[in-house]
């Protein structure tokens, strides 16, 4: 996730809800069974904290979809949540990234043990780092102990002075390299987006490609992801999409969908719930990587104390996230947070069920509202992967 997790907002809650429910199948199923109705509940329940917008997609192991959608795509005019608009992909992104980068070590084209001077020499240097003893692997995990410092903004006016920045990826590493490590490599674990910067740049050095192009021509091509795009550094998504809202404080409701990702090349995508969903399936069933390297992305480490409180119990793997199932076992994810949407996702350990739900509007005004939007989106993920039929 980007920490834009932490700026979330709240929306008042007499906005009009809009309900839709669709149940995509070959034969007629009953009007409202019962995974349905607990879907329409969970997106209504977080439209209830004051989500202007929800849509939420659920594939079963014989591939039915229902499709929940809670709100309204504009508080202006209220127009209804599309259950097919494109949304942020964000830190989700990350999870491609890994992938390409595990393909590459499958093929031999590097080495997860492979430090980042190795790739990008003297790029990660000064006030005690030192990309000598950072791997690979570290960085796809976040153990690599670099210290993140990626541009945001926290208020409206930052948000007006800032949506259309552009920075290089150079620049952002730069950024990071002013600080001393959080901690020496693999001794901790700390979210680190400038750690996935790098991959971006590494991934480019050893293919000859931006890692963009590599991950349209080796996992949304050969998968027909054709609604997830790299939008580049334009501030605008396709159509159709719920606008993007964000809560700086009580009362200061923004509509942040016109921006340009700070990371644009590793973050710029726009996807959909169908596309998520089909991704993550794939990538489980094992249809994106060996079965070594697949198993190489799934052996985790827990995530830092501030983090289990928004994903109790949460492992981190590389680029792909672990979290226990009330029904039992654990389920895989990575959820994604930047501008206005907030997404979360899981697929079970074979890749038969699978969730995605995304929110149009980031409650990030106290810490209490970030649990909530976050508790609420978890449940949903939980009930819909722990559901029978």
């Amino acid at each position: 996730m980007t920490w834009t997790l932490r700026k979330h907002l709240a929306v008042s809650l007499g906005v009009t809800t809009l309900l839709a429910i669709e149940v995509t199948t070959a034969v007629a199923q009953p009007a409202c069974p019962s995974p349905v109705a607990q879907l329409r509940r969970d997106t209504e329940a977080i439209h209830a904290l004051g989500v202007s917008g929800v849509q939420a997609r659920v594939i079963a192991p014989d591939g039915r979809q229902s499709v929940a959608t809670s709100g309204t795509a504009d508080v202006n005019t209220g127009r209804p949540v599309p259950s097919d608009g494109y949304f942020r992909m964000a830190s989700t992104s990350k999870t491609l990234v890994a992938t390409v980068v595990l393909q590459l070590e499958a093929e031999g084209r590097l080495s997860l043990d492979d430090t980042v001077d190795h790739w990008l020499p003297e790029v990660v240097r000064g006030n005690g780092n030192d990309g000598s003893r950072i791997a690979i692997r570290q960085l796809l995990q976040h153990t690599s102990g670099i210290h993140d410092d990626l541009p945001g903004y926290t208020t409206p006016d930052e948000y007006y002075q800032q949506r259309h920045d552009v920075y290089s990826p150079e620049q952002l590493v730069a950024r990071a390299m002013a600080h001393a490590p959080d901690f020496p490599p693999g001794e901790g674990w700390a979210y680190s987006n400038t750690g996935y910067v790098l991959l971006g740049m590494i991934v480019q050095k050893a293919t000859g490609h931006p890692a963009h192009q590599e991950i349209e021509d080796r996992i949304l091509r050969p998968l027909g992801l054709d609604q997830t795009r790299w939008t580049g550094t334009s501030p605008t998504l396709p159509r159709p999409h719920a606008q993007a809202y964000q809560l700086f404080s009580p009362g200061s409701r923004v509509d942040v969908t016109d921006q340009i990702p700070v990371d644009y090349d590793n973050l710029s995508w726009v996807t959909t719930t169908r596309d998520e969903n089909r991704f993550f399936r794939a990538l489980l069933d094992g249809r994106l990587l060996p079965a070594r390297q697949l198993a190489k992305m799934k052996q985790t480490v827990p995530v830092s104390a501030e983090v289990q409180q928004l994903w109790p119990g949460g492992r981190y793997g590389l680029g792909l996230v672990e979290r226990p199932l009330s029904c039992g076992g654990t389920y895989w994810s990575h959820e994604g947070g930047d501008g206005g949407y907030i997404t979360l996702n899981g697929v079970t350990d074979d890749g038969r069920r699978s969730a995605v739900v995304s929110m149009s509007e980031a409650r990030g005004d106290t810490l209490q509202h970030i649990r909530e939007q976050e508790n609420a989106a978890s449940a949903l993920i939980d009930h819909a992967l722990c559901a029978g039929g």
